[in-house]
């Protein structure tokens, strides 16, 4: 039969309760980083057309780019790049069956965080 004594009993930890860990972030970030990808290339495949359409749509999303919003977006675009392949090569050595102890996914998570900041500034470096 049904509990219909459910007002005594806890109610289950949510997100505003619950801490969630850094793997648990790393794993929801590496999802929201691939569809910011899917937006970053219709950004790139937008400038293509433009510039195939003629030379006033080209110029006028060269100038939507080149903007401080558009160079954030863009810049926002490039760290999601680097996040998503520092993340992947990751969960491909966790494929592989390794990397799996604390300690080291502790380390390996603080790697690709880094990592892809680094990256992510070198990048910005060697374009400018």
């Amino acid at each position: 039969m049904a509990d219909v004594n459910r007002g005594n009993r806890p109610l289950s930890p949510h997100l505003q309760v619950y801490r969630l860990p850094l793997t648990a972030k790393m794993s929801i970030t590496h999802r929201i980083t691939g569809v910011g990808l899917v937006l970053g290339a219709i950004l790139v495949v937008w400038q293509f057309v433009g510039a195939a359409i003629s030379p006033s749509h080209s110029d006028m999303v060269d100038g939507l780019l080149s903007s401080i919003l558009g160079q954030l977006i863009l810049i926002g675009s490039l760290w999601a790049l680097c996040y998503h392949a520092l993340n992947g090569i990751r969960h491909l050595w966790w494929d592989m069956g390794r990397g799996f102890d604390l300690d080291f996914t502790t380390k390996a998570n603080y790697a690709v965080i880094g990592g892809s900041v680094v990256l992510t500034l070198i990048f910005i470096l060697a374009i400018w």
